[in-house]
């Protein structure tokens, strides 16, 4: 049986702020916007990007045939209820193999109140997916056995105990979880956000302090396990183009998913975890399929709608919009159509806070991915700002980085507070430079993603960047940014009131590099809805 002594009890939580507390007040969005901060590059930490060992636990396949693997949560669009999912068998490779038979394995999760015992039981689906290359010389991958389980009838706020499997043949040995508290007053404790996360050593520093901070809800926010960095004889390839429109196909290492899930299920199998697609989820492949991996091996909200690349949730009393800038976003797109719809539907009596997260920023001033996702703020931020969007998170770029409140490249105290934290772990290394430092600013034709499609990076056309692609400091809307790896917890206190902490890897668990109050004004900041 797994340790429970990790979520019980709660109440020490309080002293890892005590450090955070100055003639006892936090700073508060209200205070800002603040000016520029950069802080200097430790580069103590640069160029120490080590893969973990395959042939070593966690990342090991278990012995017993047919034992749960790479076993996650994640929510359901009804709050009372919760899936889970897991693998079973040995995925294959190479040509002409003969996938597992899903139907030869039951999708089975028993379930419980703690303590109370396992008397209840949810059956689900079961399926392999396959990653295809008609090119000689490129192995083909087969997965093992998928299995989603809806487990429903769950109290809000409540403890529960479970094992999952196939009562006949072999179950997992007992997890634990705790559902969602009730809207609108009740919120998770703490939501901890990270992207970019791999399967480095630095990996292993961020999810070990994650737990370690006793997270009621994990947002992953794109570049998951980097399987695409590594050709399908598992040799890494760096492969930095490999997702555009003129590669015909994209070599990817598909067991690294496996060692992915079996490396985060000391987090996902207690932890409900909700995802959003990154550049490094596109794994283009046979017949121009995309996402495979990514939309097969996670059970989404939208499950019982068919969405996978975009969605929406309530954790709470907050209203979570996951979007893919990977798939069609203009306003004539059914992402937008649906996004439309999604917003306008928010109660905010019942779900006061709204955030929304995709994966290549907005707002992010380094000079890696820099505007790169250009057109889709051109679509779509009116909408999110109209709706009084809270806080955005995002990831891709491989560094931390705080906004002001902004709106349009301009200061706004009614427009939401961007964070950009995609330094997780990756497979290459940290970015350091800033698109305003001299001679880093991007050639605005070179800054279009070619998956993304269209160009919209033109000069700006007022403000001190007037005239110009970049500006020449730190803009002003850049509030903090420091090049480490790390993640972030959000505390939302109340109906006006996140704490918000971001955790560089090396420092201790219980100490944070940027806290902030982020306060929503809603009598000052009205909402569509």
């Amino acid at each position: 049986m797994e340790s429970l002594n990790w979520r019980l009890p709660r109440c020490f939580i309080l002293l890892s702020f005590m450090f955070l507390v100055v003639d006892g007040q936090f700073p508060t969005t209200l205070e800002g916007p603040f000016k520029p901060v950069t802080v200097p590059v430790n580069y103590s930490i640069v160029g120490k990007v080590t893969s973990l060992p395959v042939d070593k636990n966690p990342l090991l396949r278990p012995t017993v045939e047919f034992q749960p693997e790479q076993i996650s949560l994640s929510l359901s669009s009804n709050s009372s209820s919760v899936w889970v999912s897991w693998i079973t068998g040995e995925f294959q490779i190479g040509d002409n193999v003969e996938p597992l038979d899903p139907q030869s394995v039951a999708s089975v999760v028993r379930y419980g109140v703690y303590e109370s015992g396992r008397n209840n039981q949810a059956t689900g689906t079961s399926f392999v997916y396959s990653q295809q290359y008609p090119n000689e010389g490129l192995e083909s991958y087969t997965s093992g056995i998928i299995h989603h389980v809806l487990v429903t009838g769950l109290e809000p706020d409540t403890m529960y105990e479970y094992q999952c499997g196939d009562p006949n043949k072999t179950m997992s040995g007992v997890h634990y979880f705790r559902t969602m508290p009730s809207p609108p007053e009740d919120y998770p404790s703490r939501i901890a956000v990270v992207g970019g996360l791999g399967l480095t050593y630095n990996t292993s520093t961020t999810i070990s302090h994650m737990v370690a901070n006793h997270p009621d809800l994990a947002l992953l926010v794109g570049d998951l396990s980097f399987a695409d960095l590594y050709r399908t004889d598992g040799a890494f390839s760096d492969c930095q183009n490999c997702s555009s429109p003129q590669a015909p196909l994209q070599e990817t290492f598909q067991p690294r998913w496996d060692h992915w899930g079996r490396f985060m299920q000391i987090l996902t199998a207690t932890v409900p975890t909700m995802v959003i697609e990154g550049e490094h989820e596109i794994e283009k492949q046979a017949d121009n399929q995309t996402f495979t991996a990514y939309s097969s091996r996670f059970a989404f909200p939208c499950d019982e709608s068919g969405l996978t690349l975009y969605y929406s949730f309530d954790a709470g009393g907050i209203h979570f919009v996951m979007l893919g800038a990977y798939v069609p976003y203009d306003k004539s797109s059914d992402q937008y159509k649906w996004l439309e719809q999604d917003l306008s539907s928010v109660n905010r009596s019942v779900t006061p806070w709204l955030i929304a997260a995709w994966s290549p920023p907005w707002y992010s001033t380094y000079k890696e991915h820099y505007r790169e996702a250009e057109c889709m703020r051109v679509e779509m931020e009116e909408l999110l700002y109209t709706h009084g969007v809270d806080i955005v998170f995002n990831g891709q770029v491989s560094a931390y980085e705080r906004s002001n409140r902004v709106y349009n490249y301009t200061l706004d105290p009614c427009g939401p507070v961007y964070f950009t934290v995609g330094s997780g772990g990756n497979e290459n290394n940290l970015t350091l430079e800033h698109a305003d430092e001299p001679g880093n600013c991007p050639v605005p034709c070179n800054t279009t993603d070619g998956f993304m499609g269209g160009f919209c990076g033109f000069n700006f056309t007022s403000g001190p960047a007037a005239g110009n692609f970049c500006w020449s400091e730190q803009p002003e809307y850049s509030a903090y940014r420091e090049s480490s790896f790390g993640y972030g917890i959000l505390e939302v206190k109340n109906q006006t009131h996140a704490l918000w902490i971001w955790y560089r890897n090396q420092d201790q668990y219980s100490t944070g590099a940027d806290v902030i109050y982020i306060v929503r004004q809603p009598d000052r900041c009205p909402q569509l809805n």
